[in-house]
């Protein structure tokens, strides 16, 4: 079940109906957010007090900002675009949690940031080896704490891209932009969420519709009619369908 606090209890947020300064307010009043935020505190008061070298800390936290578009691309592609996850069923409802619900419908706020259960081990998975290595507990405190504070800026940025709000800045237009095509013309490409460079290297890099065709599954992942007769356990999951299969567009909200 998830944690519902403040604003958040007993709420839904739609991007699609939604300002700026609504957006700021729901960002920062959802318990994800505020327990990275709270996280990335603990870990940079644990540095500060700690402060043997600060050096191979401040070394650790900045490895970590370029290594994340990497990760993002590797765990967004293989992960949660891979179809491995729902057809078994102790997985099914984690996949459609963390990526299936967001594609049926980009302005649900609530499934448009992670969920802790997933986000916080993957964090601490990528970031404490690679501190630990550079500079010990200070260098791994401080490598989770850039880890935080860096998805704290993806989801922000995510956030935008969905929100019927026009960036001034020329990057985060064509950022939105290019995640935009990867909702609404074909997944299989522009996987990056800030950071398109690996998509780039790895060539599912698109700037226009027009250099890829519009995907049938766009929406619904592969998770078609065929598949949920298959693995129908997402299907079972999803309380506003009469019959299985997941061939639709988003809903308007």
């Amino acid at each position: 079940m998830a944690v519902k606090l403040g604003p958040w209890s007993g709420r839904k947020y739609f991007l699609n109906k939604m300002t700026l300064r609504d957006l700021v307010g729901a960002y920062f009043t959802h318990h994800a957010i505020m327990a990275y935020l709270i996280l990335a505190v603990g870990c940079i008061a644990y540095v500060v007090l700690n402060p043997a070298n600060i050096w191979g800390p401040a070394l650790a936290a900045a490895l970590i900002v370029p290594l994340y578009p990497l990760v993002w691309y590797l765990l967004h592609r293989y992960v949660l675009h891979g179809r491995w996850l729902y057809r078994m069923p102790q997985t099914a409802a984690l996949w459609k949690r963390v990526h299936f619900d967001h594609h049926q419908d980009p302005n649900d706020l609530g499934v448009l940031f992670g969920a802790l259960y997933t986000t916080l081990p993957t964090i601490l998975l990528v970031t404490i080896p690679l501190g630990w290595a550079i500079a010990g507990p200070s260098g791994a405190a401080a490598a989770v704490a850039s880890g935080l504070l860096t998805t704290c800026f993806y989801e922000f940025c995510h956030c935008i891209q969905h929100l019927p709000f026009q960036p001034r800045w020329t990057w985060l237009k064509r950022m939105k932009k290019l995640h935009l095509a990867h909702h609404f013309h074909n997944e299989q490409g522009n996987y990056g969420i800030t950071n398109f460079a690996v998509d780039r290297v790895l060539g599912t890099y698109y700037s226009h519709p027009r250099e890829k065709p519009r995907s049938p599954t766009v929406f619904n992942l592969g998770y078609t009619d065929e598949e949920a007769s298959r693995y129908p356990w997402v299907a079972a999951l999803s309380d506003d369908r009469q019959q299985p299969g997941a061939m639709r567009p988003a809903r308007n909200r």
